[in-house]
């Protein structure tokens, strides 16, 4: 029986590709439809743009999960997501440095709040303003003595939110 319904669908399935077309002239680019990851560097660099290997490039990326990994990465043909690396860099440097950025905020100057101008893509003619706003909103946002790095990101955002 085993036998029988893996005969059917491998026959399903070959069936399914045969009755693709080799090509689509209107169709888009392999890139724009198959995404990035492990199949469509594979399938890709045969130099087709048919929809037999996009379907196989789409099928080793989900098969394989490594769309996802690749976008997180950077990797496999990927871009990670700039927000998501800006934020990522941005949770790291307040958490590494609490002390320094509660230190150069409530002067209002100092590298480490030119760092967090820079790693919130503060332009250069806004920095100024942006140093006075940390500085006068100090205690919002270090709002205890225990706060956490979240918060201190968390309180800086409604506070440039808000100005």
């Amino acid at each position: 029986m085993k036998r029988l319904i893996l005969a059917g669908s491998s026959l399903f399935f070959a069936g399914v590709l045969f009755m693709l077309p080799s090509g689509v002239s209107a169709q888009t680019t392999f890139d724009t439809n198959v995404g990035c990851g492990l199949g469509n560097m594979l399938f890709e660099a045969s130099g087709q743009d048919r929809i037999l290997h996009q379907v196989l490039a789409v099928t080793t990326n989900g098969t394989f999960g490594n769309q996802t990994f690749g976008i997180s990465s950077g990797t496999l043909g990927c871009q990670q997501p700039t927000k998501v690396a800006s934020h990522q860099k941005l949770e790291r440097f307040v958490a590494d440095n609490m002390d320094a950025l509660a230190q150069d905020m409530a002067s209002g100057r100092g590298e480490a709040v030119h760092t967090l101008a820079e790693l919130m893509n503060v332009s250069v003619d806004d920095r100024a303003a942006f140093y006075t706003l940390l500085q006068a909103n100090f205690n919002d946002i270090y709002t205890t003595a225990s706060v956490e790095y979240s918060d201190v990101i968390e309180n800086i955002n409604r506070i440039v939110s808000n100005s």
